[in-house]
C-alpha cells in the first residue's frame, strides 16, 4: 500500500467541505475507481453514503503520484455521481 501525505490545501478543503480524514483515507486505501488526470496526477474516487438521511456522494481525492510519499492535493464530495463515474468497458 502506498504512503500518502495530505497537503495543506487538501487539509483546508477537507475542513471547509466537512470531510473527515477517516473518509479520505478510506477512499485512498480502497478506491472504487482510479483515473489518470495527467501524467503524475490521479483521482481516486468512491461512492460513500453520508448525511442524515443517508445520501450517496462521490468522494474524489486528487493525488500527485509522481513523488514519494504521494501527496493528496485536494478532495471534495459531489452528489453528481453520474457526471464523474466511469462505466466499466
Amino acid at each position: 500500500m502506498a504512503h500518502y501525505v495530505i497537503g495543506d490545501h487538501a487539509w483546508f478543503e477537507m475542513k471547509r467541505r466537512g470531510l473527515s480524514e477517516k473518509i479520505v483515507r478510506f477512499v485512498l486505501e480502497a478506491p472504487d475507481q482510479q483515473i489518470e488526470i495527467r501524467p503524475g496526477r490521479v483521482v481516486v474516487q468512491s461512492q460513500v453514503k453520508m448525511s442524515v438521511p443517508p445520501k450517496t456522494y462521490l468522494i474524489r481525492v486528487f493525488v500527485d503520484v509522481d513523488r514519494n510519499p504521494q501527496e493528496v492535493v485536494t478532495v471534495y464530495r459531489t452528489s453528481k455521481v453520474s457526471k464523474y463515474w466511469r462505466q466499466r468497458q
